[in-house]
């Protein structure tokens, strides 16, 4: 059983900043050696989060107004009261949408559909510096 650990950081600008990162995690997988096995991704903080979508422009604005209704920016939150960061949204958010995703691996690809692509989603209201990471787990 091999398990390959790997991450990557990235600058978000916050906002439901949504990032392909696909072809990192690709990489990841080309270099732990695994051919059969599962993929976890998983973004490190508590305002993001790691989903799949077509990563095209109407479904990612689709995505972000979907969220909007849901989890809306201007009201309210529990969290604000206490922390004064007004920043309730994106925890919200990010706990709706998950931090980590599982793909299966088979003979060494990514078992993702044609136009399905992994995305990092940041949530804050700031921008941030994002890490992600990547185990690899498999024969």
């Amino acid at each position: 059983m091999i398990v390959h650990n790997s991450s990557i950081s990235l600058r978000t600008e916050g906002f439901s900043d949504c990032r392909n990162i696909t072809e990192e995690v690709e990489k990841a997988v080309h270099a732990s050696g695994v051919r059969e096995g599962l993929a976890t991704v998983m973004v490190t903080g508590s305002t993001g989060a790691i989903t799949t979508i077509e990563f095209e422009s109407g479904a990612i604005s689709d995505l972000k107004q979907a969220l909007e209704r849901l989890a809306p920016t201007d009201i309210e939150y529990a969290h604000n009261l206490r922390w004064h960061d007004g920043n309730g949204f994106s925890h919200v958010r990010a706990a709706l949408m998950k931090p980590s995703l599982s793909v299966p691996i088979t003979e060494g690809t990514l078992c993702l559909g044609t136009w399905q692509q992994i995305v990092l989603m940041d949530f804050d209201n700031r921008p941030r510096n994002r890490s992600v990471m990547i185990q690899v787990m498999g024969k």
